[in-house]
C-alpha cells in the first residue's frame, strides 16, 4: 500500500483529504520527466510561453470555489481572505507573467553587448500553508516563463490547495512543464537533492538552513524568502489612531500568520499610555471563530504545533513580567484569541524570535536610539515600519530590513520581495526578482 498524507482541518481535526506521498525514486523520476520537457518549453519563445501560462490561469476560475473552500478547511483561514488569496492570484496572473517576460527580454549594453536571460531548467517550488496559493504561484509563474519547468512540493499542511491548482494547469501546459510531489521533510530533502537547477523556497529559518546544506552538493541556485519578526517604531508625532490600527492589523492578519506581521512594537514613552490604550480598543473588537461564520477576523491556528508555538511563547512573556491587557497567556486549541501584551522586554521569545500568531507586543522606549537599537537586535530583517513625522525618514534608513515602510506606506508592486540578514537569500518579485529564475549570459559581437 502506498503510504498517503492525511490532510486535516485545524479546526475541528476531521480528515480533509489524502493524497499519496512521493518517495525519493518517484521524486526523482517527476525531476528527469520535468528534465526531458523543458528544452522543448524553453525553445519557445517568451511570448508563446507567456500566452500558454496566461491561458492555463483562465481556467483556474472552474476551481474558484473548489480552491476557496480547501484554503478554508485545510488551514483555517476565513471564508473573505481565502477568497481573496484565490481571487487575486487569478487577476494578476497576466500581470505577473507580462512583467516576468519584460524582466527575460535581452538587454543592450551597448557596443554589440548585449545581456541575455536564459532559463536554468528545473526549477523546485517548495511553498508553505499560510499562503498555500498565493506564495506557490509568485514562484511558479517567473520560473516558467522564463523558460524553466516546475516541481512543486508543497507544505504538507495544505497539499489537496495545491494539488488542485498544479493538476489544473497542467491540463493546458504541455506536459511535464508544472507537476506536484506530496510529502514531508524527507521528501522536501529528496527534491533539493534530486536533479534540479534552482530551489525556491519560502518558509522557515531552520528550514532554509537544512535546504543549504542539501543543496550544497550541486550548488543549486538557491532564492529563500525566511522568516521575519518585524519591528515598529512609534515616534512622539506619530498620528496614534493610524500607528495603532496599523499595528493591530498587521499583527492580527490571517491569524498573525504572516512573515511580514508586526511582531514586535516600540513605542516613544510619551504617548505610550495613549497607543496602548488605542490598540486595546480596536483589537478587542476582532472575533475569532470558523471559516464560514459572519463577522470573523481570527481563524483557528493552522496545527497544532503551532498554536502550541504560539502559547510558549505566551507563557514566556507572562513568566518574564509582561502585562495583558487583552487577552491571556495560555489558550486551548484551536484558537489563540487576539491578545495585546505590554511590557515587552529584550529577554522574552516575543522580542527574540518570530511568534507568528496574532499578538500585538509593545515595548515603552525612551529614546528613538534605543527604539533602533532593539529593533536592529535581531537575526531577521525581512520589514520594519516607522510611524512619525520629523525625523521618521531618518529613523527607516536606520532599520536593518529588506524592506521599510514609513506610515504604512505599500510599496510598489513592481518591487522586489527582499528579506537582510537571515530572512532571505536572493530575492522574488520585481524585473530583478524575476531575473533570478535565470542564467545571465553576455553576448558579444
Amino acid at each position: 500500500m502506498e503510504p498517503v498524507l492525511i490532510s486535516t482541518n485545524p479546526l475541528n481535526q476531521e480528515e480533509v483529504g489524502r493524497v499519496t506521498i512521493a518517495s525519493a525514486d518517484e521524486i526523482a523520476r517527476v525531476v528527469a520527466n520535468a528534465r526531458q520537457a523543458q528544452p522543448a518549453w524553453a525553445a519557445l519563445s517568451v511570448a508563446e510561453r507567456k500566452n500558454l501560462v496566461e491561458r492555463a490561469y483562465t481556467q483556474l476560475d472552474t476551481v474558484h470555489d473548489d480552491l476557496v473552500r480547501l484554503i478554508c478547511l485545510e488551514m483555517g483561514k476565513d471564508f473573505r481572505r481565502a477568497s481573496y488569496e484565490v481571487s487575486g492570484v487569478i487577476q494578476s496572473a497576466p500581470y505577473l507573467a507580462e512583467e516576468v517576460a519584460q524582466a527575460v527580454a535581452p538587454v543592450s549594453k551597448g557596443h554589440g553587448v548585449e545581456l541575455q536571460y536564459r532559463p536554468l531548467g528545473v526549477v523546485g517550488v517548495i511553498s508553505p500553508w499560510n499562503y498555500p496559493l498565493a506564495m506557490a504561484n509568485n514562484l511558479i509563474i517567473p520560473a516558467l516563463v522564463a523558460g524553466n519547468t516546475v516541481v512543486l512540493k508543497p507544505s504538507e499542511l495544505t497539499p489537496l490547495v495545491a494539488d488542485t491548482f498544479v493538476k489544473l494547469l497542467a491540463e493546458f501546459l504541455p506536459a511535464d512543464v508544472i507537476n506536484i510531489v506530496h510529502g514531508n521533510e524527507e521528501a522536501g530533502k529528496a527534491l533539493v537533492s534530486s536533479d534540479i537547477n534552482m530551489v525556491a523556497f519560502t518558509g522557515s529559518v531552520q528550514a532554509g538552513k537544512n535546504i543549504m546544506r542539501n543543496a550544497s552538493s550541486r550548488l543549486h541556485r538557491l532564492v529563500m524568502e525566511l522568516g521575519g519578526n518585524d519591528p515598529m517604531i512609534v515616534l512622539p508625532d506619530a498620528d496614534i489612531n493610524t500607528a495603532a490600527r496599523f499595528a493591530v492589523a498587521s499583527s492580527l492578519e490571517n491569524t498573525g500568520q504572516m512573515c511580514t506581521s508586526t511582531e514586535r512594537i516600540y513605542v516613544d514613552a510619551s504617548i505610550y499610555d495613549q497607543f496602548v490604550a488605542k490598540v486595546v480598543e480596536i483589537a478587542a473588537a476582532y472575533r475569532p471563530g470558523a471559516w464560514n461564520q459572519a463577522g470573523i477576523h481570527i481563524g483557528p491556528m493552522a496545527s497544532a504545533e503551532q498554536h502550541q508555538h504560539v502559547v510558549k511563547h505566551l507563557a514566556d512573556a507572562a513568566g518574564k513580567g509582561a502585562r495583558f491587557v487583552l487577552g491571556q497567556p495560555e489558550y486551548p486549541r484551536p484558537y489563540i484569541q487576539p491578545t495585546v501584551v505590554t511590557g515587552l522586554t529584550e529577554d522574552m521569545l516575543l522580542e527574540r524570535e518570530e511568534t507568528f500568531g496574532p499578538v500585538v507586543a509593545i515595548a515603552k522606549v525612551d529614546s528613538v536610539d534605543e527604539a533602533i537599537r532593539r529593533a536592529n537586535q535581531s537575526i531577521y530583517g525581512l520589514g520594519a515600519v516607522v510611524f512619525g513625522q520629523h525625523g521618521a525618514r531618518q529613523v527607516a534608513d536606520a532599520m536593518e530590513a529588506g524592506m521599510v515602510s514609513i506610515n504604512g506606506s505599500v510599496g510598489s508592486g513592481n518591487a522586489p520581495w527582499v528579506g537582510a540578514k537571515q530572512s532571505g537569500l536572493g530575492y522574488h518579485g520585481g524585473l530583478e526578482g524575476h531575473r533570478q529564475f535565470t542564467q545571465i549570459r553576455v553576448m558579444s559581437r
